[in-house]
């Protein structure tokens, strides 16, 4: 066995908590992981993990190595690629959490052109509107939009998104348009359920030290901003989304703007990493891509 490769299995199962789930995260058998295991703790001549039918927990030997074998690796990885990376570009699997829309909308198209000049690198994108646990999942990098209150986490931002009241010109020709946030309420709203507050049927309007609440009258509540956005292209009604997603339709004339003189929400997006490791060239360097790509739009 080389050591190595025991110390990532290692590190991979304490992490996620079993070998099945490192097995997964390392690409490799449930056995293997668990050989990788058994004979590293053979090598140091100390049991590392204390096993249960449903579970693995850490030794206080365990918890030593753990404390500093992640580091270790990642210094190595960064090590060895910094010799080869340069003549070769990146290599390995590069494992990207985002939100889903965001995702399917931003991130993927921003991931294809990072991986373009580098044939060696997998890329491993996550889409969910659940916030992953980069640890347990091995996950790279996260690009999450909004308040991030994980002390755990570090991130660097990389753009902002924010509201936006629309609807399509046959609804306004029909229903009219809303003078003030207001008149949301004699109107057929659509409401996306994924969005921040989403259990309240109100709408956020005003600065982000003085917002107010506005109650809506919902014709349909969805949990996806794209199908929210399609339905008021259809004319079911008036849409407050992200400028993400309403901008193809704004632009092609299937939405109208409206309430453009109020103030909504902007919300930061960020590129989020686990602290107290070493960065990886692959990652930090997708980071400035993505914050470059972002900048220029």
């Amino acid at each position: 066995m080389d050591l190595i490769d025991g110390l990532r299995a290692f590190v991979a199962t304490a992490q996620t908590g079993s070998f099945t789930a490192a097995a997964e995260r390392l690409g490799i058998s449930n056995r293997l992981t668990s050989k990788y295991v058994a004979e590293l703790e053979a090598q140091l001549g100390a049991r590392l993990l204390q096993r249960t039918t449903r579970r693995v927990g850490l030794t206080p030997a365990g918890e030593r190595l753990l404390g500093r074998a992640p580091a270790w690796l990642d210094e190595l990885e960064d090590l060895l690629g910094s010799v080869s990376e340069d003549a070769r570009g990146f290599k390995g699997t590069l494992r990207v959490s985002a939100p889903l829309t965001y995702g399917e909308s931003h991130v993927t198209g921003l991931l294809t052109r990072f991986a373009a000049p580098h044939p060696d690198l997998t890329i491993d994108l996550r889409l969910s509107d659940a916030y992953a646990d980069l640890a347990a999942e091995g996950i790279d990098l996260a690009i999450r939009i909004g308040t991030l209150t994980d002390s755990s986490l570090r991130a660097r931002r990389l753009g902002q998104i924010c509201m936006i009241v629309a609807a399509a010109p046959g609804y306004i020709a029909t229903h009219g348009a809303p003078d003030h946030p207001e008149d949301l309420l004699h109107h057929a709203c659509i409401h996306d359920t994924n969005a921040r507050r989403s259990n309240s049927l109100r709408w956020r309007f005003g600065p982000a030290g003085a917002p107010r609440e506005v109650p809506i009258t919902t014709r349909f509540m969805v949990n996806s901003a794209r199908v929210a956005c399609n339905l008021a292209a259809e004319g079911e009604g008036i849409v407050y989304c992200p400028d993400f997603v309403l901008g193809p339709d704004l632009a092609a004339g299937r939405l109208v703007r409206l309430l453009d003189a109020e103030e909504t929400p902007s919300f930061d997006v960020n590129a989020v990493y686990l602290a107290g490791a070493v960065l990886p060239r692959k990652v930090r360097a997708l980071i400035d891509f993505a914050a470059a790509a972002m900048r220029t739009g």
